[in-house]
Protein backbone atom coordinates (compact mmCIF):
# COMPACT_ATOMS: atom_id res chain seq x y z
CA UNK A 1 0.00 0.00 0.00
CA UNK A 2 2.77 2.44 0.94
CA UNK A 3 4.59 1.65 -2.32
CA UNK A 4 1.42 2.50 -4.28
CA UNK A 5 1.04 5.78 -2.42
CA UNK A 6 4.69 6.71 -3.03
CA UNK A 7 4.29 5.85 -6.74
CA UNK A 8 1.24 8.11 -6.96
CA UNK A 9 3.04 10.90 -5.10
CA UNK A 10 6.05 10.73 -7.41
CA UNK A 11 3.77 10.75 -10.47
CA UNK A 12 1.78 13.72 -9.13
CA UNK A 13 4.92 15.65 -8.24
CA UNK A 14 6.31 14.98 -11.72
CA UNK A 15 3.08 16.25 -13.34
CA UNK A 16 3.04 19.44 -11.30
CA UNK A 17 6.76 19.96 -11.75
CA UNK A 18 6.43 19.84 -15.54
CA UNK A 19 4.36 23.03 -15.44
CA UNK A 20 7.30 25.00 -14.00
CA UNK A 21 11.03 24.48 -13.89
CA UNK A 22 12.30 23.80 -10.39
CA UNK A 23 15.84 23.60 -9.08
CA UNK A 24 15.45 21.28 -6.09
CA UNK A 25 13.57 18.24 -4.88
CA UNK A 26 13.01 18.68 -1.15
CA UNK A 27 12.06 16.22 1.56
CA UNK A 28 10.70 17.15 4.97
CA UNK A 29 11.46 14.36 7.40
CA UNK A 30 9.37 13.29 10.37
CA UNK A 31 11.81 15.16 12.67
CA UNK A 32 10.90 18.32 10.63
CA UNK A 33 14.38 18.62 9.14
CA UNK A 34 14.49 19.39 5.41
CA UNK A 35 16.96 18.15 2.82
CA UNK A 36 17.17 19.42 -0.75
CA UNK A 37 18.62 17.72 -3.81
CA UNK A 38 19.49 19.47 -7.05
CA UNK A 39 17.33 18.31 -9.96
CA UNK A 40 20.38 18.24 -12.25
CA UNK A 41 20.64 14.61 -13.34
CA UNK A 42 17.94 13.66 -10.82
CA UNK A 43 16.80 10.05 -10.56
CA UNK A 44 14.48 8.92 -7.77
CA UNK A 45 13.76 5.25 -7.10
CA UNK A 46 12.36 3.42 -4.10
CA UNK A 47 11.69 0.03 -2.62
CA UNK A 48 9.56 -1.12 0.29
CA UNK A 49 11.61 0.78 2.87
CA UNK A 50 13.76 3.48 1.21
CA UNK A 51 13.78 6.31 -1.32
CA UNK A 52 17.01 6.48 -3.34
CA UNK A 53 18.03 9.85 -4.77
CA UNK A 54 20.79 10.16 -7.34
CA UNK A 55 21.81 13.41 -9.02
CA UNK A 56 24.87 15.14 -10.45
CA UNK A 57 26.18 15.71 -6.89
CA UNK A 58 25.99 12.09 -5.72
CA UNK A 59 23.44 9.81 -4.13
CA UNK A 60 21.49 9.55 -0.91
CA UNK A 61 19.02 7.23 0.78
CA UNK A 62 16.09 8.23 2.96
CA UNK A 63 14.01 5.72 4.89
CA UNK A 64 10.36 5.93 3.78
CA UNK A 65 9.34 5.93 7.43
CA UNK A 66 11.23 9.24 7.80
CA UNK A 67 9.54 10.99 4.84
CA UNK A 68 6.87 13.44 5.94
CA UNK A 69 6.64 15.50 2.74
CA UNK A 70 8.24 15.63 -0.71
CA UNK A 71 8.04 18.59 -3.11
CA UNK A 72 9.89 20.59 -5.75
CA UNK A 73 11.19 24.08 -4.97
CA UNK A 74 13.41 26.82 -6.35
CA UNK A 75 15.00 27.33 -2.94
CA UNK A 76 17.69 25.00 -1.69
CA UNK A 77 18.04 23.77 1.83
CA UNK A 78 19.89 25.75 4.46
CA UNK A 79 21.69 22.52 5.26
CA UNK A 80 24.19 21.21 2.74
CA UNK A 81 23.38 18.06 0.79
CA UNK A 82 25.14 15.06 2.28
CA UNK A 83 26.69 12.50 -0.04
CA UNK A 84 26.10 9.28 1.86
CA UNK A 85 29.34 7.31 2.13
CA UNK A 86 31.66 10.28 1.52
CA UNK A 87 32.99 9.96 5.07
CA UNK A 88 36.23 11.89 4.40
CA UNK A 89 34.44 14.72 2.48
CA UNK A 90 36.59 14.50 -0.64
CA UNK A 91 33.60 14.42 -3.01
CA UNK A 92 33.94 10.71 -3.91
CA UNK A 93 32.85 7.48 -2.27
CA UNK A 94 35.88 5.17 -2.29
CA UNK A 95 37.78 2.67 -0.16
CA UNK A 96 39.38 5.70 1.55
CA UNK A 97 35.96 6.38 3.10
CA UNK A 98 35.87 2.83 4.51
CA UNK A 99 39.29 3.45 6.07
CA UNK A 100 38.16 6.80 7.53
CA UNK A 101 35.02 5.20 8.96
CA UNK A 102 36.93 2.33 10.56
CA UNK A 103 39.48 4.80 11.99
CA UNK A 104 36.62 6.80 13.52
CA UNK A 105 34.98 3.70 15.02
CA UNK A 106 38.28 2.57 16.56
CA UNK A 107 39.43 5.97 17.83
CA UNK A 108 36.21 7.94 18.42
CA UNK A 109 37.93 10.95 16.83
CA UNK A 110 35.48 12.55 14.40
CA UNK A 111 37.78 15.34 13.22
CA UNK A 112 38.10 15.35 9.45
CA UNK A 113 35.05 13.19 8.80
CA UNK A 114 31.41 13.85 8.00
CA UNK A 115 29.33 11.99 10.58
CA UNK A 116 26.10 12.48 8.58
CA UNK A 117 27.73 10.85 5.55
CA UNK A 118 29.07 8.04 7.74
CA UNK A 119 25.54 6.82 8.58
CA UNK A 120 25.53 4.66 5.45
CA UNK A 121 22.65 2.42 6.51
CA UNK A 122 20.48 5.39 7.59
CA UNK A 123 20.01 4.05 11.11
CA UNK A 124 20.69 7.42 12.84
CA UNK A 125 23.83 6.06 14.54
CA UNK A 126 27.27 5.20 13.20
CA UNK A 127 28.47 1.64 13.79
CA UNK A 128 30.19 -1.31 12.16
CA UNK A 129 26.95 -1.89 10.23
CA UNK A 130 27.74 1.31 8.31
CA UNK A 131 31.12 -0.13 7.31
CA UNK A 132 29.32 -3.17 5.92
CA UNK A 133 26.81 -0.98 4.07
CA UNK A 134 29.61 1.15 2.62
CA UNK A 135 31.59 -1.87 1.42
CA UNK A 136 28.41 -3.35 -0.08
CA UNK A 137 27.85 -0.06 -1.93
CA UNK A 138 31.40 -0.03 -3.27
CA UNK A 139 31.00 -3.59 -4.52
CA UNK A 140 27.51 -3.25 -5.99
CA UNK A 141 27.11 0.46 -6.78
CA UNK A 142 23.71 0.63 -5.10
CA UNK A 143 22.57 1.43 -1.60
Amino acid sequence: MKKTIITMLIAMVAMFASAETYSYLKFTKTDNSTVAYSVEGLKVTYDASNVYITNAEGSATIALAQVKDMYFSNEGSSAPTVMIGDVNNDGDVTIADVTALIDYLLSGDDSGINIAAADCNNSTDVSIADVTALIDYLLSGTW
